[in-house]
């Protein structure tokens, strides 16, 4: 009965040791998940605001006769849109071709250069058109 004197102690440590293991893997899982599931909701963020970028372009090449770079901000994101008009006549009709990118993400300037896992961009592009006034 002496020999087995201080076997529990032993297996208490070896318990507590696996359980901390344990705990310390669920914990660094559970944290990548949070982190990984907020930049999925920031990117779908980024990817909205590129659209409304997209739609801002339209509405100004369409309803404006014309469309000019801009930026602005929506939230923490910002907005960049770029748009580029050719004009092309196609059977005695002028058509005017709008290019339209709009880039957003979570920084000042878009785009820019990524500066480590914290960074989130979404680019959408668009081509619409518009015939001159008076045309069919």
């Amino acid at each position: 009965m002496r020999k087995a004197r201080g076997f529990a102690a032993v297996v208490a440590v070896f318990i507590l040791v696996v359980l901390g293991g344990f705990g310390a893997v669920v914990l660094t899982v559970f944290s990548a998940q949070q982190r990984s599931s907020a930049f999925d909701s920031l990117g779908t963020q980024a990817y909205q605001a590129a659209r409304t970028g997209i739609e801002l372009g339209a509405y100004q090449a369409i309803v404006g006769a014309g469309c000019a770079n801009t930026s602005f901000a929506l939230g923490a994101l910002t907005v960049n849109v770029q748009c580029t008009a050719s004009v092309h006549i196609e059977a005695a009709q002028t058509i005017t071709i709008y290019e339209i990118t709009s880039t957003a993400c979570n920084r000042p300037a878009c785009p820019t250069n990524a500066d480590g896992v914290n960074y989130v961009e979404r680019q959408m592009r668009a081509t619409v058109s518009s015939s001159a006034p008076g045309t069919a």
